[in-house]
């Protein structure tokens, strides 16, 4: 890598594809402003976004920052920050970012800032590490020296962050990492907005299609007329977590979501759980998401066919607001149920790619073949 000159730094965002790419995109129409208003002495910024799959094979930070400087000494860049949607690990620590000062990269794991406000917080620590690695390795400022604790988005109080430990034979010089209850939470979250569980609805046409069957025939029966009446609100919560539930059990089994290792290192246990743990949230929006939807359609249904003569005289209960928002309610809780029959319909690969990111997807498939052999 070249050494910044006439002012300009030239900074590559090296991106794993999908979601860590578009958040670099995102990043290179804002980062030079700010860089360079931050930076001050007339100094300019070009940011460049390289999308390749560098995390490929691999979850080990090391492996990881070799990989990011063979890939810089090819070009002229004066820093990588390199971004990845996996959760990476460091000495049992969850890391949110190793820096080299003397090769200028960063390797930014983005689950551990966060699932809200990813795009202001990856901004912020993004502009942090590149200004102390832009001045680390300026040839006419003394700059900072190699390791100085970041400031911004890293010095706050109330985010699980702190410095982590570095091995002798590891390249970065700074490192951060989460740890504790809130620092699990937090990467938690992060790992479920990188798996956007938004895209599982429309990944489900099949099971949605079964679903909505169901929906519309329950809707005209008069004995589900009649059951919906006599529930209490209780049994109508008890209905639907029940249904919500068995949709989410059968697509983890029936897709083979669940992760499971032959592992027996205590590390490996907890990365397995956090894999898991993600995989439930994940899954869960998506079928949550799916059933308010299904409650929202089935309500137009019964205000739309239902006869306030026809029902009285069936419940002999008078058609009111609360007669169709409780129809609907139970409506659709035997429709998720019947949806999760129809989910069986889809295919296993349909069901990943809706729950997965494509780093985790990859990992999934790498691990499978590992075990195949």
């Amino acid at each position: 890598m070249q050494t910044a000159h006439r002012g300009v730094t030239v900074v590559a965002l090296l991106a794993d594809p999908d979601a860590p790419t578009e958040i670099a995109h995102r990043l290179a129409r804002r980062l030079p402003a700010g860089l360079a208003e931050r930076g001050g002495q007339g100094r300019r910024f070009d940011v460049e976004v390289i999308s390749e799959p560098f995390s490929a094979g691999t979850e080990d930070p090391s492996t990881l920052m070799r990989r990011i400087m063979d890939r810089g000494s090819e070009e002229n860049w004066d820093i990588v920050v390199a971004l990845t949607d996996l959760p990476l690990h460091s000495h049992g620590r969850k890391l949110v970012v190793d820096l080299s000062h003397e090769h200028g990269l960063a390797l930014f794991s983005l689950p551990s800032l966060g699932g809200l406000r990813l795009h202001t917080r990856t901004r912020q620590a993004v502009e942090e590490a590149v200004l102390s690695l832009a001045d680390s390795r300026s040839a006419d400022t003394g700059g900072p020296r190699q390791g100085q604790p970041l400031r911004g988005p890293f010095a706050s109080r109330l985010a699980p962050i702190h410095q982590g430990r570095i091995g002798e034979e590891e390249t970065p010089d700074l490192r951060y990492v989460v740890s504790g209850p809130r620092g699990y939470l937090r990467v938690l979250l992060g790992m479920v907005r990188a798996n956007r569980p938004w895209r599982l609805v429309p990944g489900l046409s099949k099971a949605l299609a079964a679903a909505l069957a169901t929906g519309a025939v329950a809707t005209v029966n008069s004995t589900v007329w009649s059951l919906a009446a006599s529930l209490s609100a209780p049994r109508l919560v008890i209905a639907m977590v029940g249904s919500v539930a068995l949709m989410i059990g059968w697509l983890i089994v029936d897709a083979n979501l669940w992760h499971r290792t032959t592992k027996a290192s205590p590390e490996e246990r907890k990365r397995t759980t956090l894999y898991n743990a993600s995989t439930v949230l994940t899954v869960a929006i998506g079928v949550i998401t799916c059933y308010v939807g299904l409650m929202v359609i089935n309500l137009v249904w019964a205000l739309f066919i239902l006869n306030e003569q026809v029902f009285a005289s069936m419940t002999r209960n008078p058609l009111h607001a609360t007669q169709y928002w409780t129809l609907a309610w139970f409506v659709a809780s035997v429709a998720t149920a019947g949806g999760a029959l129809g989910s069986g319909l889809e295919s296993d690969e349909a069901i990943r790619a809706a729950a997965y990111s494509k780093r985790e997807q990859d990992r999934r498939n790498a691990l499978q073949d590992d075990n195949g052999d």
